[in-house]
């Protein structure tokens, strides 16, 4: 079944120890559609600024993403500008932010798309994210992503919206900063309490751990030996999970499971290139290479 998904599509200056680039695709909706669409059919909500580069959205299109309801507005594109150093490469430190267009952005969404079963909440202003989930009619399933930023800032929003979806996906740091709690199991026992009946916990190179009242489970990592760019990891990840469960129609704990691993997958392709380089020319091919590779390794914790 189709996905529609929305996030920030974003113009990203990133600097890390393997180099400098400008002007990169980025944000949290590219990231993420750019992943799910090789499981389904994939509707992104964004918005643009008049000096968004038409080759990325021809990129998009091409892609067979359905840009449809990514808005131009006058303006300039959300950009960042952000440096990975060598002895953190799990922490971006920001130089710079432009908010441009999606400081006002009110989400529109075409009539055909509001029926869509499967939505997705990408990183992005909580207060926009419930309004956009307004304009769909009775979704199916529904995932959000947040970050620290608006867990500081819009905490009431934050946990207003997690009533509202079926999964959460969190880092560690964001799943300690909800909770309180310093036990990385016992803060996904409180997210869950807190509303959304499916939790996943991700926790960079050490895995990933999922938690719902039926069962609870971790997988390690792939085992990525050269990290070049971890912007859009997360984005990725959630597009692996999002993708393969509407993909598939059904949460069962064989379809988590295997979706978690694609997930895995497409993250670890990700850091391995600036931008969407390396998942940009993915086939299901490549993707189902890697995921046997990283089921060979790894064993579920049940």
């Amino acid at each position: 079944m189709s996905l529609i998904a929305l996030g920030t599509v974003a113009l990203d200056n990133l600097i890390t120890p393997k180099g400098k680039h400008d002007n990169l695709l980025g944000g949290s909706g590219s990231h993420f559609a750019i992943c799910a669409r090789h499981f389904t059919k994939v509707s992104l909500v964004s918005v643009i600024g008049k000096d968004f580069p038409n080759k990325h959205m021809k990129f998009f299109q091409k892609s067979g993403i359905d840009t449809t309801s990514i808005m131009e507005c006058d303006g300039e594109t959300f950009a960042w500008t952000g440096e990975y150093k060598k002895e953190d490469l799990n922490t971006a430190i920001t130089h710079s932010t432009t908010l441009g267009v999606i400081e006002n952005y009110s989400p529109q969404v075409a009539a055909e798309q509001r029926n869509i079963p499967n939505v997705f909440l990408a990183n992005f202003d909580p207060d926009v994210q419930l309004e956009f989930l307004k304009l769909m009619k009775n979704p199916k399933f529904v995932g959000m992503d947040t970050m620290n930023l608006w867990i500081d800032i819009k905490n009431k929003s934050v946990k207003k919206l997690m009533k509202k979806v079926h999964l959460l996906i969190v880092n560690d740091g964001e799943a300690k900063q909800l909770t309180g709690e310093s036990n990385l199991h016992r803060a996904a026992k409180a997210l869950r309490k807190m509303g959304p009946p499916m939790v996943v916990v991700k926790k960079g190179e050490n895995g990933v751990l999922f938690y719902s009242d039926d069962h609870h489970f971790a997988f390690s990592a792939f085992p990525v030996e050269k990290v070049v760019d971890p912007t859009g990891a997360g984005d990725s990840f959630a597009g692996g999970i999002m993708g393969y469960l509407s993909k598939t129609g059904r949460v069962t704990q064989k379809n988590l499971h295997q979706a978690i691993l694609y997930a895995t997958t497409l993250s670890s392709y990700n850091v391995e290139g600036f931008g969407m380089a390396k998942t940009a020319p993915l086939t299901m091919a490549k993707i189902n290479e890697r995921l046997r590779d990283l089921k060979k390794h790894i064993m579920p914790v049940v």
